[in-house]
């Protein structure tokens, strides 16, 4: 984190918004490019800002600006299984018709890979195994390991893959990765018999004994991605709330300064984040407030918005603005976790989401099964509208993501860790051609994530059970 310099309690609020780059205060001299880390630091806030065309140097080589608009990777989780045959479209190729869980993805069609077939073998039960599919298949489905049956604290899993990118990526990063979700992270001790909650908890494990907390609070999020932990005094951060001040004032002076230095192109992409983040710190106020009208419950947190569609875009947005100002290029987000008993009455489901995916063949039951599938499509599709709406570079940020989105289980009902439900959606910077559905019957998911591990720098000669490199179709 940069640090600000050491300054008395009284004179704090006396000084004034500076300009900071990584180990020193950056002049404001715009003749040059600015600097790629350069943040605006007020009392309380630290202001990352995104890729402007004034940090690209005048007649810059193309990979010196590659260089600054970096791959991202996130992973976007789907749990208790899909509807297989409402996700799968009945042709290979670029032919394919879109099913109805994948219409709502039709706008990103042609960044599209739907990938059937892979199966996560370390996900299945061993001969002493008789109970755990859902913990056993979230927690291989990124480590490509077979967890320890234990309901105590020696759980053991595998490194993920998002942790082995964070470790080479969050170099460059001031946050390594994010691991978020929606569903609180309060269950503890035995969730399926004989297995810890720890590993229904989380997809990401920096060790193999270290699960890394899913973060489900916009307030934590905006706060770690905007806040001044370092130097804000914790009665000020109260004081800030109650009297619904934004995070922002403290650094107004100093953006307006840094206006002026600016073109018209980089001033309009500067007044837009900035509104952005007014926008989501709006939001999350409107959520705390109505929340504290009501009795919280162990399903919804204070500050946490009352319906899965408006929680679920506030951390979508939050998402995009740490990318944008790549505090982080690394993200996974469970839209549920396994064994979930989220109700979706918004669109009119009351029935808990996972008892619902034991149908038994029941019509009424997968009905309202696939149109949780299809509203979670909807989201994925929020999320991928407002990365391709963000520009970063030469591009968009959709441009330079590489996003696997699907689930470690492909028939809730049986729950069978095969032929599992994947989306691909490679940016031009992952050089992966979409608009297809490839097959690949069999093959261990391992090798999709050592496929993108590669396609992201981050080159491993093995991950999990994998057996090789996926050839995947490349941008011509």
């Amino acid at each position: 984190m940069i640090q600000a310099r050491p300054f008395s309690h009284e004179a704090r609020f006396r000084t004034r918004p500076v300009l900071h780059e990584e180990g020193s205060e950056a002049m404001m001299n715009f003749k040059s490019a600015i600097p790629r880390r350069t943040f605006l630091r007020g009392m309380g806030a630290t202001l990352a800002l995104p890729l402007l065309d004034g940090m690209v140097p005048a007649f810059a080589a193309a990979a010196e600006t590659a260089a600054l608009q970096a791959t991202r990777f996130s992973v976007v989780y789907l749990a208790n299984g899909v509807i297989m045959d409402k996700w799968t479209p009945a042709t290979e190729g670029s032919a394919f018709e879109l099913t109805p869980i994948l219409e709502p993805l039709a706008p990103f069609r042609d960044r599209l890979l739907v990938l059937s077939g892979f199966a996560s073998k370390p996900a299945l039960a061993l001969p002493d195994e008789s109970s755990g599919p859902h913990t056993r298949s979230s927690s291989a489905f990124l480590t490509g390991v077979h967890p320890k049956k234990t309901e105590g604290v020696d759980f053991r899993a595998g490194v993920s893959v998002d942790q082995i990118a964070a470790k080479a990526l969050g170099k460059h990063t001031q946050l390594a990765s994010l691991e978020l979700g929606l569903d609180t992270n309060e269950l503890i001790g035995g969730c399926e018999t004989g297995w810890s909650c720890a590993y229904l908890n989380t997809l990401s494990w920096r060790g193999p004994t270290t699960p890394m907390p899913v973060e489900n609070q916009p307030r934590l999020v905006f706060e770690r991605l905007f806040g001044d932990i370092d130097s804000t005094d914790p009665a000020e951060r109260r004081a800030r709330f109650q009297e619904n001040r934004s995070i922002l004032d403290s650094v107004t002076e100093g953006v307006a300064r840094l206006m002026h230095g600016l073109g018209p192109s980089d001033r309009a992409k500067l007044t837009e984040y900035v509104d952005a983040i007014r926008d989501v710190e709006r939001r999350i106020q409107m959520a705390e407030e109505q929340t504290s009208r009501e009795l919280p419950t162990l399903e919804r947190p204070v500050g946490v918005p009352g319906t899965f569609w408006e929680h679920a875009k506030l951390m979508v947005d939050l998402q995009v603005l740490a990318y944008q100002t790549d505090l982080t290029r690394v993200i996974t987000f469970m839209l549920s976790r396994e064994t979930s008993g989220r109700t979706y009455n918004e669109i009119g489901i009351a029935d808990p989401h996972h008892p619902l995916t034991h149908h038994s063949g029941d019509k009424e039951k997968i009905a309202k099964v696939l149109q949780i599938n299809i509203y979670h499509a909807k989201m994925f599709a929020y999320f991928l509208e407002r990365l391709r709406a963000t520009p970063d570079g030469d591009g968009s940020l959709l441009d330079h993501t590489i996003i696997v989105c699907g689930g470690s289980l492909s028939d809730g009902n049986k729950h069978q860790p095969d032929n599992l439900p994947i989306l691909l959606v490679g940016g031009k910077a992952g050089q992966i051609q979409g608009g297809r559905h490839l097959r690949y019957p069999g093959t261990p998911i391992a090798n999709l994530f050592l496929t993108v591990l590669d396609k992201i720098g981050v080159p491993v000669e093995n991950f999990g059970d994998s057996t090789g490199k996926l050839e995947l179709p490349s941008v011509a």
